[in-house]
């Protein structure tokens, strides 16, 4: 390279005519030809017009490689996403806690009478409520619903109708649970009583049936979920169902089970609260989401992320 910059050409390459600049600031370059005083940019227009160079446009930096995809997006969706769960979560369980509360309450009073005849639509306002009934039960009518495991032995619930006698009404009374192997009746003869008995229990709501448990066919007698309103149809009962209890003694257990007596549940709330569970999983979940994305968002530039000269003819 040479030191002075001149008008002259220098050199020729492949039938193009070359000029060689200073390593001076381009500034310098722009000034005047020093054996002239013609400005250099014009004189080489005039020599090689077709010939463009730096000096006519100067390149920028850019940054390449440094780009956000969908994947970003979707990583700021999710901590939101888990949060807003999290949240509701949180009114689920003030709701399932209060609820219980509200049973265990019911389940401290004293139990009451049942009336002859039942208004269904009250049933819910009185669910998990103690009450009794006296009458006969009406073997010929029973239903085993199941299959139903209890202590890792499968079994069948045993839903009778009573017949209130004087009263003309009838119910269903869930007595409780049997071994499979006993679920013929021959083999329980101990458990069914013939006489007048009196069924203390909790008055519960009908049940709602999910979308993995397959149709009752209660012309096969294949009972797979308490659906009240059909099996009072089947039955010609009300539909008001008990669910019978009982202490649960380990000694009256086993006894009852010898016998052929179905197993009558205790006396409690058995409504499933997990929510707080769920609370810690989705707000681990949103947090550690959103520490990641701040990491994708705040790291620095990779090798990949590197500079180059772009020309704004490149476009």
């Amino acid at each position: 390279m040479l030191e002075r910059i001149g008008c002259s050409p220098l050199r020729r390459g492949s039938g193009l005519l070359l000029f060689e600049l200073s390593p001076r600031p381009v500034q310098q370059a722009l000034r005047t030809c020093r054996e002239c005083r013609t400005p250099l940019l014009q004189r080489r227009k005039a020599v090689a017009p077709s010939i463009s160079s730096i000096v006519d446009n100067p390149p920028r930096l850019v940054r390449v490689n440094h780009k956000h995809g969908p994947g970003l997006i979707i990583l700021a969706i999710i901590p939101i996403t888990a949060f807003v769960l999290g949240t509701w979560q949180v009114q689920r369980l003030e709701w399932k806690t209060s609820l219980m509360a509200k049973y265990e309450d019911r389940l401290a009073l004293d139990p009451l009478p049942l009336p002859p005849k039942v208004d269904v639509d009250a049933i819910p306002e009185f669910d998990y409520r103690k009450v009794y009934v006296t009458g006969r039960l009406r073997h010929d009518q029973e239903m085993l619903l199941g299959p139903r495991i209890h202590d890792g032995d499968n079994g069948y619930q045993v839903i009778t109708p009573l017949d209130r006698g004087d009263d003309g009404t009838t119910v269903l009374i869930n007595r409780g649970w049997i071994s499979k192997k006993l679920m013929k009746q021959a083999a329980r003869t101990e458990g069914l009583p013939t006489g007048e008995v009196t069924v203390q229990g909790l008055l519960r709501e009908p049940y709602e049936k999910n979308m993995f448990t397959p149709d009752n066919k209660p012309e096969k007698g294949e009972f797979y979920f308490p659906d009240v309103k059909e099996m009072a149809e089947f039955t010609g009962s009300q539909a008001v169902l008990i669910e019978e209890t009982m202490v649960p003694e380990l000694l009256a257990i086993y006894d009852r089970k010898a016998k052929g007596i179905p197993l009558g549940r205790p006396a409690q709330v058995n409504l499933r609260n997990n929510h707080a569970q769920y609370i810690f999983t989705w707000y681990a979940l949103s947090a550690a989401t959103a520490y990641m994305f701040w990491l994708v968002v705040r790291r620095p530039p990779t090798d990949l992320a590197r500079r180059v000269r772009q020309n704004k003819e490149w476009a």
